[in-house]
């Protein structure tokens, strides 16, 4: 078995209701968190919600089309 190449160090911080922040290595300012859509709706949160963000499954998404 190889050795490990990389270890990713990476913090996650709840803010408020479904906002987080996530610092990620390479990036100068942490990355938002949230929801939109019906993605907002299936977790009982207002379609308008104030400050929506691309969410976890939509980064994942983008990185296995990547």
């Amino acid at each position: 078995m190889s050795d490990v190449v990389y270890t990713s160090r990476v913090r996650i911080e709840r803010r408020q209701g479904p906002l987080r922040l996530a610092y990620l290595p390479a990036e100068e300012q942490p990355v938002p968190f949230g929801v939109h859509g019906a993605i907002a709706e299936h977790y009982g949160v207002s379609p308008q919600v104030a400050s929506p963000h691309a969410t976890t499954i939509d980064y994942v998404v983008a990185a296995a089309g990547g």
